[in-house]
């Protein structure tokens, strides 16, 4: 496999996750994801790109049965050490070592982004999934993932007018980087992840593009003004 940047930033993102996260996962996409998982009534869970087991954990206190799977050691090694009694494993989404049939919950939270053939991860994670049972998408959106490096264009007298976005229809992958953290994400259009759950006859049940639920005001204003996740749950026939 290509280099994807998560073996040399592993341990930066540890300690910029920490334990609860940052501010998307703990004011934007938390409160909505267990929302969803409430609605479900537990069951054995896989959670797909699980990196250092926070969403694992988040299962566990909701009732499920939570096995994690990543490609990056260092990261399920963060995992194990902050749940002992978790199930992690190494594997890659588009190749999963379970038998068809497996979970009643499959969870992707933030992973669809760092995965180039995401097609067959989709793929993958249905074949594991029993009939009847949940596939639980959290994304960046489209809009956010194609917007230009410059980011807000503001004016020449201060104030920010928007986000810039560019090439939405073009596929591509592009370097981000963060606090010591360098990691290779992909932009699509939402009509590809659209087609490919619908091509694998799911029928989707829950669409949302969530708003923050609190933290600074500052970084709250920033997430209204345009949307940056969407969560998509899907059920399977």
């Amino acid at each position: 496999m290509g280099d994807d940047g998560w073996n040399r930033s592993a341990k930066a993102w540890i300690t910029d996750m920490g334990e609860t996260g940052d501010y998307g996962r703990q004011w934007v996409l938390d409160a909505p994801m267990v929302e969803r998982l409430r609605g479900l009534g537990g069951g054995r869970a896989l959670d797909v790109g699980c990196g250092e087991g926070r969403f694992c954990r988040i299962l566990r206190r909701e009732g499920f049965e939570p096995v994690g799977v990543d490609p990056t050691l260092e990261l399920l090694a963060a995992a194990r050490a902050r749940d002992p009694e978790g199930v992690y494993v190494e594997g890659r989404a588009e190749a999963l070592d379970f038998a068809d049939e497996s979970f009643d919950l499959v969870v992707s939270c933030l992973s669809l982004i760092d995965i180039a053939p995401a097609d067959l991860a989709i793929a993958e994670m249905v074949r594991v999934l029993k009939p009847g049972g949940t596939l639980l998408i959290a994304n960046l959106t489209s809009f956010s993932t194609a917007r230009v490096q410059v980011g807000w264009r503001g004016r020449l007298l201060g104030g920010r007018i928007g986000v810039v976005i560019d090439r939405y229809l073009e596929t591509r992958a592009e370097w981000q980087r963060w606090r010591g953290i360098e990691i290779l994400n992909w932009h699509r259009p939402l009509k590809d992840y659209m087609q490919w759950f619908l091509g694998q006859g799911l029928v989707l049940t829950h669409f949302d593009e969530p708003e923050p639920t609190g933290g600074p005001p500052e970084r709250a204003a920033r997430y209204r003004r345009a949307p940056w996740y969407f969560i998509m749950e899907w059920r399977k026939s």
